[in-house]
C-alpha cells in the first residue's frame, strides 16, 4: 500500500475587490501554488497547481509521463507545503536519465513538458471496440457537469475534468470531478486517483472543459479510456492522434449539441432530436 500524506490546500481564498461603483465586494479567487515534484530525490518539474489533490496530481503526472510504470512501484508520496514540494519514492530507484534527456514544451496551460517519446508509445495503445456510448448518455453527462458545484462557479480561473461511466440506456454517472489551474493538472490528478483506486478506464468516459490538444488525447489513450468529450475545440494534431489510436472524440459538447471528430463506431444515436421549424 502506498504511504500518502493528505495535504490538500484550500481551493479558494477571499480577497477584496471593488466594482464599477467603487463598492468593496468580497470575492473568491482560485488558489495557485508552486509544487516541485521529486522522484527518488531527483527534481523532475515544478507544477503550478490549485493544491486540491497534490498526491494524486504527482502520481498521475508520473504515470502519464511514463516515469513510473505501475502504482506497485511506488512506496510513498509526501507533500510538504512549507517547502512547496512533493517527494515520491519508489521501492527500487528509477533510472529515468534517458527519458529526461528529451523534453518537449507543450501547449498546456502554463506550458507543460513531455518527457521521452510518448508519440512513439501510442502505437502500442489498444482501445476497446466493444463498448458504446449512446448520445442520450452523453447529453445526461453534459447536463450533470453543468449542474455540478464547481470551484469555477465560485471563482473562475480553473479547468475541470471528470471521469464518468454509463449507467443506463440514457444515464451517466460522474465518478470523480477534479479542477485545477491547468487542464493537464486536472487530467493527471484523475489518472493518479485511478491508479490509487485501481479503476479500469477501458469502458469509461473522460470529460474536460479544456481544448483537445495532442497531449490531452495521448493522456486519455494512455489511461485506456475510449471516449473523450470536451465543451471546447481541438487542434489539428489532437485530431490526428485521436484517429491514430481510434479514440471516440467529441468536441463543442454543450446542451444537446456536439461534433463527432473520430471513433464514430462507438457512438449510438438514440435520443429524440428536437424538431426545428423554419
Amino acid at each position: 500500500m502506498v504511504k500518502l500524506t493528505h495535504a490538500a490546500r484550500p481551493a479558494t481564498f477571499e480577497v477584496e475587490a471593488y466594482n464599477e461603483r467603487g463598492e468593496m465586494v468580497p470575492t473568491a479567487i482560485a488558489g495557485e501554488h508552486p509544487l516541485t515534484l521529486y522522484l527518488d530525490k531527483r527534481e523532475i518539474v515544478t507544477l503550478m497547481t490549485l493544491g486540491h489533490a497534490p498526491e494524486a496530481l504527482a502520481l498521475g503526472y508520473l504515470r502519464n509521463q511514463r516515469l513510473v510504470g505501475s502504482i506497485d512501484e511506488v512506496e510513498a508520496v509526501q507533500v510538504d507545503w512549507e517547502t512547496d514540494s512533493v517527494a515520491v519514492t519508489t521501492h527500487r530507484k528509477k533510472n529515468i536519465g534517458n527519458k529526461m534527456k528529451k523534453r518537449t514544451v507543450t501547449t498546456g496551460c502554463g506550458q507543460g513538458t513531455v518527457f521521452g517519446d510518448l508519440m512513439a508509445e501510442i502505437d502500442s495503445v489498444k482501445l476497446r471496440d466493444d463498448v458504446f456510448l449512446a448520445d442520450a448518455q452523453l447529453f445526461d453527462l453534459i447536463e450533470q457537469v453543468r449542474r455540478h458545484e464547481t470551484i469555477y462557479k465560485q471563482s473562475g480561473a480553473v479547468h475541470g475534468c471528470a471521469l464518468a461511466r454509463a449507467t443506463g440506456s440514457a444515464a451517466a454517472e460522474i465518478m470523480m470531478f477534479v479542477e485545477d489551474v491547468g487542464r493537464h493538472n486536472a487530467v493527471d490528478a484523475i489518472a493518479g486517483r485511478m491508479w490509487l483506486e485501481a479503476i479500469d478506464g477501458s469502458d469509461k468516459i473522460f470529460y474536460t472543459t479544456g481544448r483537445l490538444t495532442s497531449e490531452m488525447v495521448i493522456k486519455c489513450a494512455q489511461m485506456r479510456i475510449p471516449f473523450l468529450v470536451s465543451r471546447s475545440g481541438l487542434t489539428h494534431m489532437g485530431h490526428q492522434v485521436a484517429h491514430k489510436v481510434g479514440l471516440t472524440m467529441l468536441g463543442r459538447a454543450s446542451g444537446r449539441h456536439y461534433l463527432l471528430f473520430s471513433g464514430g463506431q462507438r457512438l449510438r444515436r438514440t435520443a429524440v432530436q428536437p424538431t426545428e421549424f423554419a
